[in-house]
């Protein structure tokens, strides 16, 4: 590859800060979607961050075009997964297959953070996420977004 090549694309190259991406809540917990289409031109699917405070939770929901793979950093979370509950500890993950309804609640008495990653996209956003539970935070859904 030539130097030109090379220099072109790492011109493409996309470093995203925490602090820079927005907060979303209005599922529950803190999440962010770090890398995705929005904000590095991802293709294939899109990485975030959780934080869910003791008694947080993510209302349950399901993906019909993609798997969810999920990784606890710290803290202690129970997954309820169409209807059975496992419970995660640090550095434990958890593949969720396509259209299986899961919940993230943190039963514990200290924060619990966690990155996840989907893929593949769905056709459009508004098909990537099908909300089976009342909204904690409805008011707080971004513009375009169900409430």
């Amino acid at each position: 590859m030539s130097n030109e090549s090379t220099d072109s694309a790492r011109k493409s190259f996309r470093k995203v800060a925490f602090g820079e991406v927005p907060v979303n809540r209005h599922r529950g917990g803190t999440l962010r979607t770090l890398l995705g289409p929005a904000n590095v031109g991802a293709t294939s699917g899109f990485m975030g961050h959780a934080r869910l405070e003791p008694g947080e939770y993510i209302s349950e929901h399901y993906h019909p075009y993609s798997e969810e793979f999920v990784l606890l950093l710290s803290g202690r979370i129970v997954m309820r997964l169409d209807g059975e509950d496992i419970e995660l500890g640090p550095q434990e993950g958890i593949l969720v297959p396509i259209g299986v309804r899961h919940r993230l609640e943190n039963k514990g008495t200290e924060a619990a953070e966690l990155v996840y990653h989907l893929g593949p996209l769905a056709p459009r956003p508004d098909l990537g996420h099908v909300d089976t539970e009342d909204l904690p935070f409805p008011e707080l859904a971004p513009a375009g977004e169900p409430r």
